[in-house]
């Protein structure tokens, strides 16, 4: 949860022009990785498990692509890029954990 507000408090500080397109993908980028976890956690199966989390290591990779795009448009420096690539990467390590420990 805190890894959406975290977007989404980035995407607030967008131009207009972009709040029905850069803002809306990536904040529905990161509200898909939270739903599928959600989802692939209720009553799954422990392939239906690893196939949700998989969708949500797909949907922080959204994530990571339309950061480069904030990134390429100014809306964040290089650091701001990195400080939140390296959240990405320990995200999708974690899941993929979660992954791992699943039969």
């Amino acid at each position: 949860m805190r890894y959406g507000k975290d977007i989404f408090q980035m995407s607030k500080h967008f131009l207009k022009d972009e709040m029905h397109n850069l803002a809306s993908q990536i904040n529905r980028a990161v509200d898909s990785f939270a739903l599928n976890i959600a989802e692939g956690s209720i009553g799954q199966s422990n392939p239906e498990q690893k196939r949700f989390l998989s969708y949500s290591i797909r949907s922080v990779g959204e994530v990571v692509k339309c950061l480069y795009k904030v990134k390429a448009r100014k809306y964040i420096d290089n650091d701001a890029l990195k400080q939140q690539y390296a959240k990405d990467e320990t995200l999708i390590a974690k899941i993929q954990t979660s992954k791992s420990k699943l039969n």
